[in-house]
């Protein structure tokens, strides 16, 4: 989830629970208020591990610091922190609920995008992921919002935040129903196409909670559909000159156009094949490996001194816009050795 609305998450869930008593251990509303935003925003500070290369920060983001094992510890940590900048006005102890709460609601935030948390850090890496959310979600953030808006206005009363956080939940039930009704989607395609040992899975796509990618996995080919669940009948493409969302909106499609299309995980040229799974097999690419849920090849190029073979995610591939974290690895003719090579995309992440 985007940083602003992890931290005003945060906001507005301190703000539910914000005491209002006086007392040398009660802060201020505004003061809980405050650390819940902060808090929440904690756990993204792996962004520096940027500062050592994109990879080590791909495979360990939304890692210990999102971890519920180490949650008391961030929560403490922090908390002295707090407790430090306000020169000891207050005890440590005064700020640690709603740290705790700021954290907290970050990692449930996390969890209900795709991306996957080491819940379990440092004993586990295994990451877990409940997909229903887009990263960028507006109604989402905007529920937040319209929370906090409410809880200035009425400041003696907790009950517009406790309506909004009510209502945060009913919209996470709601896209859960949707990805039901995707899996089902998937299921019945699945059965339909007599599709063995397929593996299957459902993505929260952008601009809309009714666009979801379907992933179906068998062996090295997957089969993709971007659908939108609120169209149940066909809908006109977007012509090329319009706008880039409005491009974008008009690929995910109805269910009966059976918007469907298979892709070989390592392209669909036979005699490419062997050069390609020895890249990716290659220890110099094992950073990559270990990111990638649902690799596939990008493209190969090939000149008469070099060889690379490019890959991506496709949790990271969105209609009309190149891939995002776009890795291969390259070694020159009559070599053996493969380098990894990076490739920029369009955001800054990338």
């Amino acid at each position: 989830m985007d940083p602003l609305t992890h931290a005003l998450s945060g906001a507005l869930l301190a703000r539910s629970a914000a005491q209002l008593q006086s007392g040398q251990r009660i802060l201020p509303v505004r003061l809980q208020i405050a650390t819940g935003f902060a808090a929440a925003a904690f756990p993204d500070i792996d962004l520096v591990l940027r500062l050592i290369d994109t990879l080590t920060y791909l495979n360990w983001h939304q890692g210990p610091t999102h971890s519920l094992l180490l949650l008391p510890l961030w929560a403490w940590l922090l908390a002295q922190l707090f407790s430090w900048i306000s020169h000891n006005r207050y005890h440590w102890k005064s700020f640690l609920l709603p740290v705790s709460l700021g954290i907290a609601i970050h990692i449930a935030g996390d969890l209900i995008t795709s991306y996957g948390l080491m819940l379990f850090a440092p004993f586990s890496t295994e990451r877990f992921s409940l997909p229903l959310v887009f990263v960028i979600d507006p109604w989402f953030t905007l529920i937040i919002i319209a929370g906090l808006i409410a809880s200035w206005r009425y400041p003696r009363q907790r009950i517009a935040a406790i309506t909004a956080l009510a209502a945060l939940c009913g919209y996470v039930i709601f896209l859960w129903f949707l990805q039901q009704q995707a899996i089902k989607i998937a299921n019945l395609h699945a059965s339909t196409h007599s599709i063995p040992q397929a593996r299957i899975s459902v993505l929260p796509q952008p601009l809309s909670p009714f666009h979801w990618k379907i992933i179906i996995r068998q062996n090295e080919a997957y089969h993709l559909a971007d659908i939108d669940l609120l169209q149940s009948s066909a809908k006109p493409q977007a012509e090329a000159h319009k706008w880039l969302l409005s491009r974008m909106a008009a690929t995910y499609r109805p269910e009966p156009e059976n918007n469907w299309h298979i892709h070989q995980q390592f392209g669909d040229n036979p005699a490419y094949k062997p050069l390609i799974r020895n890249a990716w097999r290659d220890p110099a690419f094992e950073a990559f490996r270990s990111f990638a849920q649902f690799p596939i090849l990008e493209r190969i190029d090939t000149s008469e001194h070099v060889q690379c073979a490019w890959f991506y995610d496709l949790r990271f591939k969105f209609p009309e816009l190149p891939p995002s974290f776009r890795y291969g690895v390259c070694r020159l003719r009559g070599e053996s050795d493969w380098k990894l090579v990076r490739q920029k995309g369009l955001f800054y992440i990338d």
